[in-house]
């Protein structure tokens, strides 16, 4: 397996169904739309849309996998786009160019993130019609991944940890459970239920994303405080600089590095337990592993 080029052609994908079905930038109001296909349009790791499409093909794509890899990367945008907001993060680059209220302003911005939170279930909704118990669970999952106890409340709970100079384990571990591996789990299970995942599966991509995505937000602490603006394209050491709680302030470096890469290898153990042939995915789990930016 040529994991570069099969990566490249989950990204192909991708890019070729946010086209496809997201409101063209002259739709009125055609500033809100050119606003969300600016960030949507952005590039970036990809990572959600393309497990999503990967655990598809992994248990044999019964459904069309690209409306809700679409509908994923939509959510995960708009919280990018919320997070860099003034009110939050404050930040100026985003994907190496200027995050949405710095080319827009505040308030496309803010308007752009709410209609790429919409547009993902309208495309859940509309492209799963003919499925009903799979539009609902598409719908369902990703509604609790993203919602106030999950995504939302691990933001609360870093802003609220910002500063903070008691915060403990079990403090950060929720805002990194709630905050990123909940969407990365989200993602594979939708994949595995666009593919006819069983239950059991389905329990097992959880695992694996709850683990990826511990790990992948432990090393996002770490390339924060070792990396450069130029190689992230986002504004590096942004998060000592706010006092934020990261696995980098609460354990060290060397011991954030170990934590990492002890995930990584359960995500991978979970993995294994898959039927059929996860290889591209175990590989792409290595890359986020070793990612540098």
């Amino acid at each position: 397996m040529d994991f570069a080029a099969q990566f490249s052609a989950y990204i192909e994908r991708v890019e070729r169904g946010i086209d496809a079905l997201v409101p063209s930038a002259d739709t009125r109001p055609a500033r809100l739309h050119e606003a969300m296909r600016y960030s949507l349009q952005a590039g970036g790791k990809r990572l959600r849309p393309v497990l999503v499409l990967a655990t598809a093909d992994l248990f044999g794509r019964r459904h069309n996998a690209l409306p809700a890899a679409i509908a994923l990367e939509c959510v995960h945008t708009y919280s990018l786009v919320h997070d860099d907001l003034p009110c939050m993060d404050n930040d100026d680059l985003r994907r190496g160019r200027a995050t949405a209220h710095k080319q827009f302003d505040e308030a496309t911005a803010l308007l752009a993130g709410d209609a790429l939170l919409t547009l993902a279930f309208q495309l859940i909704g509309h492209h799963y019609a003919a499925a009903p118990a799979l539009a609902a669970a598409l719908s369902r999952d990703l509604a609790d991944a993203a919602g106030s106890a999950r995504l939302i409340g691990g933001q609360m709970e870093d802003l609220l940890a910002e500063k903070k100079s008691d915060a403990t384990p079990a403090e950060l571990d929720f805002i990194h459970l709630n905050k990123t591996a909940a969407m990365i789990a989200a993602a594979l299970v939708a994949g595995g239920l666009c593919g006819g995942a069983t239950e059991a599966d389905l329990g097992r991509l959880r695992e694996t994303g709850r683990s990826l995505g511990l790990a992948f937000q432990i090393i996002d602490d770490i390339l924060d405080a070792t990396a450069d603006t130029a190689t992230l394209g986002k504004t590096a050491g942004k998060d000592a600089r706010a006092g934020k709680t990261t696995y980098v302030k609460l354990h060290g470096l060397a011991a954030a590095r170990r934590h990492a890469a002890a995930q990584s290898d359960a995500a991978l153990a979970s993995l294994a337990t898959l039927p059929g042939d996860s290889g591209f995915l175990a590989a792409l789990v290595r890359s986020m592993a070793e990612r540098t930016r």
